[in-house]
């Protein structure tokens, strides 16, 4: 394994430079979920080269690069390509050429590692097994990998695997984790309809600002006196629309937020455990009340197995002590869950805080140190060619 470690070395130091101005590329040109074409025909024109077989426009812009034997098992890598509705603040001279628009969450980056590892796996056939790289779209609406998935793309893969940028972490080293990785979250939507009326006499009207203020608060209150501590849950809210004049009691409020958690059977029961606290909260002061609650992802668990293989597999790239064991996992969400639905894979962290830190994903200000490109790509590449060999071989 370490004279197979020593030439991915060598093959990795020798594509950076190459790779480094692609992703300064991709940084320049952003594209929102959904709409990553531009992007995908880069990539599938770069996969041509190396040699690998392409298939385009697979869950709408995705793309689907394989080489190998094939009759033998499949190995897959997912990385994902989409930016945000975020206007860049870094001042960097390769930024975001499109106002509103950024790669925050480091998928340029990711799309990287993924012709990386295409370029090192081709450039010597470090693998006689079938490899699939799968280059997906729309990840931050959590929609692509359901795009992908019904296409069939996991067809007679064994083992998946998956890589995300973590700024609490510096360059240099990594997070990972067996089981729970990451939570399950929701989309809530709640509507409060009350009763219009002047604002100098309230008590005529029934006044769904208030009411909605008391729904968020007793939302809170609740998680902590009726929910078990030691299975968390989060309910935030990022948006509240209603009324029409600053002297009018407002007839109608609408709540979005969002719902994080890590137990799955609790977060089966939370949909009802929501409706009636709200509609409670509503009735109690004559109002009615809608809501909406649209499951957006399940949690992401690492396949122990796995976790270890890639752990075992870093150690030739890294000091054990840069290999961070995460102790407890993130109430963010990542679609990558859908795949794992199917079949079994893990993801990791990769840190990427330069020598002045790293502001946070989704961030205007969020800039990784590009020195993370090679690590990831190095101990993906490695972790694929060991998967698929015997255990006695590892």
């Amino acid at each position: 394994m370490k004279d197979l470690g020593k030439k991915i070395e060598v093959l990795s130091k020798e594509i950076m430079p190459d790779l480094i101005q692609l992703r300064r590329h991709l940084h320049a040109h952003p594209e929102l979920s959904g709409q990553e074409y531009q992007t995908a025909a880069l990539v599938a024109g770069e996969l041509r080269k190396y040699g690998w077989e392409v298939k385009e426009a697979v869950g709408k812009t995705g793309v689907v690069a394989e080489m190998g034997n094939k009759s033998g098992s499949v190995v897959g890598l997912r990385v994902d390509m989409d930016a945000l509705p975020i206007e860049e603040k870094t001042g960097l001279d390769y930024s975001s050429s499109i106002q509103g628009l950024m790669h925050a969450c480091g998928h340029d980056l990711h799309t990287c590692i993924g012709l990386g590892v295409a370029k090192v796996l081709a450039k010597n056939k470090l693998t006689t097994s079938r490899i699939r790289i799968i280059f997906q779209p729309a990840e931050e609406i959590a929609q692509g990998a359901n795009w992908m998935r019904s296409e069939k793309v996991l067809d007679g893969i064994e083992a998946l695997f998956g890589v995300h940028v973590y700024p609490d972490l510096p360059a240099g080293k990594i997070g990972i984790r067996s089981g729970t990785f990451t939570a399950a979250a929701a989309e809530l939507e709640i509507d409060i309809i009350g009763n219009g009326g002047h604002g100098a006499r309230p008590h005529e009207g029934i006044d769904s600002i208030w009411i909605a203020a008391k729904v968020i608060s007793e939302l809170q209150e609740a998680i902590s006196r009726r929910l078990d501590a030691l299975k968390p849950v989060v309910i935030s809210f990022g948006k509240i629309s209603g009324g029409s004049a600053f002297n009018v009691i407002a007839e109608r409020v609408r709540l979005l937020g969002t719902v994080r958690c890590l137990d799955t059977n609790l977060y089966k029961k939370l949909p009802q455990w929501i409706e009636k606290i709200v509609q409670n909260i509503a009735s109690n002061y004559g109002a009615q009340a809608k809501i909406n609650f649209k499951s957006i992802a399940p949690p992401v668990y690492n396949d122990p197995d796995l976790t270890n293989l890639l752990s075992t597999c870093a150690k030739n790239f890294m000091e054990e002590k840069n290999i961070v064991y995460l102790e407890n996992p993130s109430l963010g969400a990542e679609d990558f869950a859908f795949f794992l639905q199917d079949v079994p894979g893990t993801m990791f962290r990769l840190g990427v805080a330069g020598d002045h830190g790293c502001a946070p994903l989704h961030s205007g200000h969020f800039s990784l140190d590009e020195s993370s490109l090679e690590l990831g790509i190095k101990i993906l590449s490695q972790t694929i060619v060991m998967s698929s060999k015997p255990a006695q071989d590892i």
